[in-house]
C-alpha cells in the first residue's frame, strides 16, 4: 500500500449468547446478539447487536440483519436477505440518532426468499416472503407475498391466486 495505512476491523463472531447446537460458517460478522437453540447462520453473514434469532432458524449467506431485528422460531432467512432500520426519515441516513431507527418483527414459521428485503415492519406466523419481494408494510394474515412492494398473492391454505 502507499500513502497512508487504513485502519482495518476484521469480521468477527464475539459476545454472542447462543444455545445449544448452533453453527455459524465463517467468515461471518455476528456480535452482541442472541442465537437460539439449533440456529444455523451462513458465510458471509452479518448480524448485528441486540438482534434475538429464535430456535431452529436459518440464516443463508450475504444476508444482512441490523439492530433491532428479531426473528421468531423455526424461520427461514434466504441467501442475500436485507433488513433495513434506517428509513432515512430526515431524507438521508440517521447518521448515530438511533431514536430514528424502527424495529423488526417476524413472527415463527416464516421463510424469506433470496434478496428480499425487508424494512421495519411486524410480519405474523406463518408467512412466505418471495425472493427479491420489498417489504414495506407490516404482514397481518398469513399467506404468500411478492413483489414490490409486497402483497399478498396466495392466502395461506389456499390454492387460488389473489387479485
Amino acid at each position: 500500500m502507499t500513502g497512508r495505512s487504513p485502519t482495518l476491523w476484521k469480521a468477527q463472531v464475539r459476545d454472542v449468547t447462543c444455545g445449544d447446537r448452533v453453527k455459524i460458517v465463517e467468515p461471518a460478522n455476528v456480535y452482541e446478539c442472541t442465537l437460539s437453540d439449533d440456529c444455523f447462520v451462513g458465510p458471509f453473514v452479518e448480524i448485528q447487536k441486540g438482534v434475538l434469532i429464535g430456535a431452529r432458524t436459518k440464516v443463508q449467506s450475504h444476508s444482512f440483519i441490523c439492530e433491532l431485528v428479531e426473528i421468531g422460531e423455526d424461520c427461514f432467512i434466504g441467501h442475500g436477505v436485507m433488513f433495513i432500520n434506517d428509513l432515512f426519515s430526515n431524507g438521508g441516513p440517521a447518521r448515530g440518532n438511533r431514536t430514528l431507527w424502527k424495529e423488526t418483527r417476524i413472527g415463527n414459521r416464516v421463510s424469506i426468499g433470496s434478496n428480499a428485503t425487508i424494512l421495519p415492519v411486524n410480519i405474523c406466523d406463518d408467512v412466505v416472503i418471495g425472493a427479491g419481494a420489498v417489504v414495506t408494510s407490516d404482514i397481518e394474515v398469513s399467506g404468500i407475498y411478492a413483489g414490490n412492494p409486497a402483497r399478498l398473492i396466495r392466502n395461506a391454505g389456499s390454492a387460488s391466486a389473489e387479485n
